[in-house]
C-alpha cells in the first residue's frame, strides 16, 4: 500500500463526504459541527475519508469510508492507522467508535467490544451515541 496523504477538509468540502456516507448508510447529519475534523486520503486521487470527533483524551473515530473501487486493498487499515497516529499526537488516550457493519475489521485492528453504558460522558452524550447511530450498533474502544 502506498503511503496516503491526509488533507483536512474545509467546511465547504464536506458535501462529497456526506454523499459517500449517505451511500454507505453512515451518519452525515452533523459533519459541520465544531468539534469534528474530517480528512480525505489519497495520493494521485481520493481513496477514502474519515474523521475524529471531540476534545480531550477520549474521542470518536468517525465516518471512515473507503471508495468502493479501493476496498480490500489495505486503504482502510492505512487510514485508521493515520487516525490513531493523529490521535496520539493530540494526547488522546482512547478512541471510541460505533459501527453496524465493520466490527470485525476494527476488532482485527485492536479495538475491543465494550458496553455502551461504560462510555465516558463526553462520548456517551455525543450525537453519534444519542441519536445518529442505532442502539444496536457495536461500540468498540482502543486504548493507547
Amino acid at each position: 500500500m502506498t503511503v496516503l496523504i491526509a488533507t483536512r477538509l474545509r467546511p465547504d468540502e464536506l458535501g462529497e463526504l456526506a454523499r459517500l456516507l449517505d451511500a454507505a448508510c453512515l451518519p452525515s447529519a452533523d459533519l459541520a459541527e465544531s468539534d469534528r475534523m474530517f480528512f480525505r486520503f489519497g495520493v494521485d486521487h481520493i481513496v477514502g475519508y474519515g474523521g475524529l470527533e471531540g476534545e480531550g483524551t477520549d474521542r470518536l473515530l468517525r465516518s471512515v469510508v473507503v471508495l468502493p473501487d479501493r476496498r480490500g486493498l489495505g486503504v482502510g487499515r492505512a487510514m485508521v492507522a493515520a487516525f490513531e497516529q493523529e490521535a496520539r499526537e493530540l494526547g488522546v488516550q482512547r478512541l471510541h467508535l460505533l459501527t453496524t457493519t465493520a466490527a470485525p475489521f476494527f476488532s482485527a485492528m485492536g479495538y475491543a467490544a465494550a458496553d455502551r453504558d461504560t462510555a465516558p460522558s463526553a462520548i456517551a452524550s455525543s450525537r453519534e451515541f444519542t441519536s445518529l447511530c442505532p442502539a444496536s450498533a457495536d461500540y468498540l474502544v482502543k486504548a493507547f
